[in-house]
């Protein structure tokens, strides 16, 4: 497609979660990208715009640069749908799916697709019933955040309380999973296609806020180093577990390798960060696919579902 034949396009960006300032970063990266490569672009932030103006916008396409809830959970997706809009990503099915860790796990265990052991949380919980169930160490999460905001690493059951007053301060759904100790990877996935993994290392505790998006320590290692086999059929996993979710379009696959070669799949993101610190351009960097065109690649596969079918722009 030709990027004079994409339209108006409206870069959707910032937004109002808790990862609102990642978002902007994002969106901005993507509307200079998008608009060298010729395309008529113009951000849009739902938190300072109704949507009306975006009604009187007259957006041909739009390119969701959304990070967490209302813009990534699949409520933005459902108010584009109703509008016939053509939008990035996930569905409203997929982007609620894969938003909610609990619900997702549901899934990938229904289908048999390897995921950690883990518990929902509440108040006055027997946390350290928790710790002797799972195991130690965890990780403690909102069930319905990104960027690894309000997550934490438990070492011992007493910490467990303290990790639950973070999580639980971003989400009243609070999840602990246990720990898998080994290798982290991430698959980005374009279309049905998954990029090669991204082997993971920081010197922090976990990859957390400020290893993905502040410290210049982390590593990136892409190849992997895995052998081609081993990546081959991880990535057939990542795919999968993306589709058990009814993503679609592009995203990411979060995963643990344990010490004895086992995945254990945490998460997908439905709209992965697109910073100068983000993975998926990594990825698709290392297959000869510039940030410019990854970009346009992910606005040819714009859609929305309509009955009888789907449109694209």
């Amino acid at each position: 497609m030709s990027a004079t034949r994409t339209g108006k396009v409206g870069v959707l960006l910032g937004g109002k979660s808790a990862e609102r300032e990642v978002s902007l970063k994002s969106g901005t990266m993507v509307l200079n990208a998008l608009r060298s490569a010729g395309v008529d672009a113009h951000p849009f932030d739902p938190a300072r715009r109704g949507i009306d103006e975006m009604v009187d916008e007259r957006f041909e396409r739009v390119f969701i640069a959304l990070h967490g809830r209302f813009g990534e959970d699949g409520t933005l997706q459902g108010i584009l749908e109703w509008l016939g809009i053509p939008y990035t990503g996930s569905g409203v099915l997929g982007s609620a799916l894969a938003m909610d860790k609990i619900r997702a796990k549901l899934l990938w265990q229904a289908s048999g697709t390897p995921t950690p052991p883990y518990e929902r949380l509440e108040a006055g919980a027997d946390l350290r019933g928790v710790a002797e169930r799972l195991g130690l160490p965890l990780m403690v999460k909102p069930v319905s955040e990104g960027s690894s905001i309000g997550m934490s690493k438990v070492r011992g059951a007493d910490a467990l309380e303290e990790a639950f007053t973070l999580a639980v301060n971003y989400d009243r759904e609070v999840i602990a999973e246990k720990f898998i100790d080994g290798i982290e990877l991430t698959a980005g996935i374009l279309g049905d296609r998954p990029l090669p993994l991204i082997m993971l290392e920081t010197p922090r505790e976990f990859y957390d806020y400020q290893a993905k998006y502040v410290s210049d320590d982390t590593r990136y290692i892409v190849p992997c180093g895995l052998p081609a086999s081993e990546e081959h059929s991880i990535q057939a996993l990542c795919l999968k577990a993306f589709h058990a979710l009814g993503c679609r379009g592009w995203g990411r696959v979060d995963l643990m390798l344990d010490r004895g070669g086992k995945p254990y799949l945490l998460e997908v993101n439905t709209v992965p960060g697109m910073t100068d610190h983000s993975l998926v351009p990594m990825a698709a960097r290392a297959v000869g696919l510039s940030y410019e065109d990854l970009c346009i690649k992910i606005l040819e596969g714009a859609r929305v579902d309509v009955a009888g079918g789907t449109r694209v722009a």
